[in-house]
């Protein structure tokens, strides 16, 4: 027979985010979730603010694609772009994006180093 402990889900259920930041949180992953996004994404990390051209060749894509890609990332707030006359350079949107991608790469690392 199962015991629900009532206060611990109680408190559990207390700080538990809002459904519309769930939401928003299940985009976010979804985005980074899709190899050739995430692609761009690493290259912008790496690589810092670039022009559609420069991904594409960093990442193997064809401009078209990284430009489809990058019209989505920045829909959603994940990248930023700067014009400059016909130029558009593209970078991480902020700080947290760049927290979340370096927490995400050292978890895949991490298994790494134990064997």
């Amino acid at each position: 027979m199962r015991v629900i402990d009532a206060e611990k889900v109680g408190l559990v259920r207390a700080s538990l985010p809002e459904t519309e930041t769930i939401a928003e949180l299940a985009q976010v992953f979804g985005l980074l979730a899709d190899p050739g996004r995430l692609r761009v994404i690493t290259a912008l990390l790496e690589g810092g603010e670039m022009c559609v051209c420069d991904i594409a060749a960093s990442c193997g894509h064809s401009e078209s694609a990284v430009s489809h890609t990058l019209r989505l990332l920045r829909a959603n707030r994940v990248v930023r772009v700067r014009r400059a006359g016909r130029m558009a350079y593209y970078r991480l949107d902020d700080s947290h994006v760049r927290m979340l991608l370096d927490l995400a790469l050292a978890h895949v690392h991490h298994g790494e180093e134990e064997t």
